[in-house]
């Protein structure tokens, strides 16, 4: 049916349709209008009123809302059909455009002077050093100390073919005492250092010990910013101390050790006289890491999961003085390694990643983590776990002594784990360490064993009390009295030499030096972990 309000519709249109028209009896001129088509299906017009008619019927039947649906979800459809043929750009990745190498350029590029070439370094002739250190008052006249020639040698179980003394335990517990406040390594401050030394029993020469060997230490630096156990190798050949180390390959372990002493009084890369010889080692270490995803392995052929320890301890402690962001990739990167070359059974670690442990290596590793904990990195709970039950493995005499690989009793195994409970949240009162230190003081201070002399003095220095009187006066007077002064052609003014003794031959001068600087640094290098209202800051477990 046709819309009668159609202003298009014809009038005349169904009178048309019924009437047939008269027949002419002759043609004319004009043409006589066309039939109907007697098919309505396939007239055109016919087809146009149908369709007209029933489209206003179907407006008029739906409803608003789903014509409005139907509309929008063509929208939909055509806006998905363009997101598919859209072409998807490609983000790259870090790991896409960036090399090993470039990670390691990307971490050290922001040091305050970054070093894109090996660094030749000054002599020390044009370093000046201050030997006068102020304020210490009264201090009584320097004695020759007797040391008593029968100090026994540690167990001979106990290996050390490996730099295996070259432990430097580094941070301790958030502390504070009356004089000084503070956590980690903030006694290594110029106001706080000068306090400590006061308090804790250091005096002007053991000052001045310490500053002349950091100017033979920065002497021996080689043009590559880092260091060797071999002082006349790499462009030193005419180097006279004498008492060179055997362990001629491990550069990295050198390196690390060298550096520690610099860190230990207040050197870093962005301040203090060695910042120049800080930021060469640094940049010489962060360009020897290995790097496989998220671990950096800065073993070395010599000094193995020893130089290892002995790195991560260093790039931590830069890293807690300075937060310096470009430190901290290379810093957690090395702790990731030890973690991954934790032993999976036993808890500890040794030469190689996932062996069985040993004691020695166990303190290196464990030091790190410390030290990483402290300048707010991350260290598994697992781990930390894992050096509760090698440690449990190793003790004897109810937690007094320790052994190598087994329960014992060696000077220098029980002088590391002794240090290690200490971190791990031992008491001052813990009778097992209240018997291991009346031992270590029984056996007195070794004349040529730097490595015991290290560790012990740290633990003896932590208990505190009138033992640790007694040795830091034993210890401080034997090292001021025996550093050489002016032998040689070489200028070995401010070094040690420990004769045979261990890690001596294996290390050499550049060992027991730094050992032994160290060890002069123990008043300052880390806040008490035993002060009086001493804060914890103990290990995630």
């Amino acid at each position: 049916m046709s819309d009668m309000n159609d202003p298009n519709q014809d009038p005349n249109q169904e009178s048309m349709a019924s009437v047939p028209p008269p027949v002419p009896a002759a043609p004319v001129a004009t043409a006589a209008p066309a039939a109907p088509s007697a098919n309505p299906a396939e007239d055109p017009a016919a087809d146009m009123e149908s369709a007209h008619g029933s489209s206003f019927l179907w407006f008029q039947a739906v409803p608003s809302w789903m014509f409005s649906l139907a509309v929008h979800t063509v929208i939909l459809v055509i806006l998905g059909l363009m997101v598919l043929v859209t072409p998807e750009e490609e983000m790259p990745s870090l790991t896409s455009v960036m090399t090993k190498n470039d990670l390691i350029e990307e971490i050290v590029d922001d040091l305050s002077e970054p070093i894109d070439e090996p660094v030749e370094i000054t002599p020390t002739e044009t370093l000046e050093v201050e030997t006068e250190v102020n304020p210490i008052e009264d201090v009584s006249e320097v004695e020759e100390i007797d040391i008593a020639d029968d100090v026994e040698a540690p167990v001979a179980a106990v290996e050390f073919e490996n730099i295996a003394n070259q432990v430097a335990p580094q941070t301790d517990l958030l502390s504070s005492t009356e004089s000084v406040t503070g956590s980690g390594l903030t006694g290594r401050g110029a106001e706080a250092k000068a306090a400590m030394v006061r308090e804790y029993g250091g005096t002007k020469e053991s000052e001045a010990a310490v500053a002349m060997a950091l100017k033979w230490i920065a002497n021996h630096q080689n043009p590559d910013g880092g260091w060797s156990f071999d002082h006349t190798a790499d462009g030193r050949r005419n180097c006279t101390c004498g008492n060179i180390g055997t362990l001629k390959t491990s550069f990295n372990g050198a390196t690390a050790m060298a550096l520690l002493p610099f860190l230990g009084a207040g050197n870093t890369h962005k301040k203090g006289a060695y910042k120049k010889q800080v930021e060469a080692g640094l940049y010489y270490l962060t360009r020897s890491m290995k790097v496989n995803g998220a671990t950096g392995d800065l073993t070395d052929a010599g000094g193995r999961m020893y130089s290892h320890g002995l790195c991560a301890i260093t790039l931590t402690e830069a890293f807690a003085m300075t937060k310096d962001r470009q430190l901290m990739a290379p810093a957690q990167m090395s702790l990731n390694f030890i973690t991954y070359a934790q032993d999976p059974v036993g808890g500890g670690w040794r030469y190689k990643p996932r062996q069985a442990g040993d004691t020695s290596v166990v303190g290196w590793q464990l030091m790190a983590l410390k030290s990483g904990h402290m300048a707010y990195l991350n260290v598994p709970k697992n781990t930390i776990a894992g050096c509760y039950k090698f440690l449990d493995s190793v003790q004897a005499n109810s937690g007094a002594t320790y052994g190598y690989t087994t329960p014992g009793g060696g000077h220098a195994t029980t002088a590391v784990g002794l240090l290690c409970r200490m971190y791990l949240g031992w008491k001052k009162d813990e009778p097992a360490l209240v018997r291991g230190v009346e031992t270590i003081s029984k056996w007195a201070p070794s004349k040529s064993d730097m490595y015991y002399n290290y560790y012990a003095t740290q633990v003896m220095r932590h208990h505190g009390g009138p033992l640790w009187d007694k040795w830091n006066k034993t210890m401080r007077d034997h090292l001021v009295a025996t550093q050489e002064l002016g032998k040689g052609q070489c200028e070995n003014t401010g070094s040690w030499n420990m004769g045979a003794g261990h890690g001596a031959r294996v290390g050499g001068r550049l060992y027991n030096t730094a050992l032994a600087t160290m060890i002069l640094e123990v008043y300052y290098r880390h806040m008490p972990i035993y002060a009086q209202q001493a804060a914890e800051d103990d290990f995630p477990l």
